[in-house]
């Protein structure tokens, strides 16, 4: 039986920052530990609905879901805002499965990755960012990024901490 926990990844796309490809090996790596946690893996995608955008649009090979992504899942989600809890079927499947403690791997971390780790927190879940497992457009802006993901309440780790030792610290609350 899968766990009430999910990790998410979040706009791993073809129209995302060249960036990914660092670390896209760490997001498998944790797809895989999820998998084998029987913790939920959820993709999040996201499509520009705006005139005058010319990335993420909707039917683009741009806003596919990158090949090189490890599928584990048919929880793929599209959401058209920032915050992935603005789409409809994730907040449905998070309910569904009484999703409670979440982990947070993806891009941007200025822009979606930002947004949805601070509603996550407002709605009072448990946000885990896995800090190898983010990138951004300009990396310089993570460890920034990190320090305010902590300041609202998320717990910061690596993909080599995802081990049952540190994830049992993890969940000691």
């Amino acid at each position: 039986m899968l766990q009430n926990k999910a990790l998410i990844v979040i706009d791993i796309q073809n129209d995302i920052t060249k960036n990914y490809r660092d670390i896209i090996d760490n997001i498998n790596k944790a797809i895989v530990w999820a998998g084998d946690k029987d913790i939920h893996v959820v993709y999040i995608r996201h499509e520009n609905l705006s005139d005058g955008t010319r990335t993420f649009k909707p039917n683009t090979r741009g806003a596919e879901l990158v090949p090189d992504l490890k599928m584990v899942s048919e929880n793929i989600f599209t959401k058209f805002k920032g915050n992935a809890l603005t789409s409809e079927e994730f907040t449905d499947f998070i309910n569904e499965n009484e999703i409670c403690d979440f982990y947070i791997t993806g891009a941007d971390a200025v822009a979606c990755v930002k947004s949805t780790c601070y509603n996550l927190r407002k709605e009072n879940y448990g946000v885990t960012v896995i800090a190898d497992c983010i990138t951004s457009y300009d990396k310089k802006k993570i460890p920034e990024m990190l320090t305010y993901y902590e300041s609202k309440g998320s717990k910061i780790i690596t993909s080599n901490s995802l081990t049952d030792a540190d994830m049992q610290e993890v969940f000691r609350r």
